[in-house]
């Protein structure tokens, strides 16, 4: 049975997802960089061993690294999943948890790394958004990409209703991408290619409707 750990900041919708999906059998552990992060009391309800590293008494970031670090590896995980964990993490991090750190973003990377995805797509007029899972690395939101869905803009769209449909979205890759590691399927090799069932393809899925 393989471990999972899931890092949070807030309410943890990705990681409630990720839990109530039909994946193959895990043990899980959740940690949180916020105290009041209500992800944190729906993973103790559901009997979830939880962690909390406050990032605010680490103001180092290395150090708030390096405590982290070492809590995730207390749970021996095959998998770390960030779900919504609103911290940049250093490249020692990074490395430490190579090949087995799993991120989704809320655009269609390349496009809209960081912050404030929704609105600057609105901004730019596009016709299509999305979200994306991939591996991390070092470079912010750079990393090699799994899985994508694609959603269209419409023309009311504000942020909220944009973000509420990528979301739905976020809710179906997550897990598939989730599933696909649990079942040693997905690889991540040393030159950067992502394979599954051994073979590099085509991760991205147009999963919402155009019209």
């Amino acid at each position: 049975m393989k471990s999972i750990v899931i890092l949070i900041s807030g309410r943890g919708s990705n990681m409630r997802t990720l839990l109530d999906a039909d994946l193959p059998a895990f043990r899980v552990a959740v940690i949180g960089n916020r105290p009041s992060a209500e992800g944190l009391a729906y993973a103790r309800e559901r009997g979830l061993p939880t962690a909390v590293i406050d990032h605010r008494t680490h103001p180092v970031r290395e150090d708030f690294d390096a405590a982290l670090a070492d809590e995730i590896e207390s749970h021996q995980p095959d998998l770390v999943v960030l779900a919504g964990f609103m911290r940049i993490l250093g490249e020692a991090f990074v490395r430490r948890f190579a090949g087995r750190l799993l991120n989704i973003h809320p655009s269609l990377l390349p496009a809209y790394p960081g912050m404030h995805t929704h609105a600057r797509a609105l901004a730019d007029g596009v016709k299509i958004h999305g979200c994306t899972v991939h591996f991390v690395t070092p470079s912010l939101d750079c990393g090699p990409i799994v899985i994508q869905a694609a959603v269209p803009v419409l023309g009311g769209d504000t942020e909220d209703s944009l973000a509420a449909r990528v979301l739905t979205q976020e809710h179906l890759i997550y897990p598939q991408a989730v599933r696909w590691f649990l079942e040693d399927r997905l690889t991540l090799t040393a030159d950067g290619r992502v394979l599954l069932d051994g073979e590099s393809t085509s991760t991205a899925v147009l999963v919402a409707p155009l019209a």
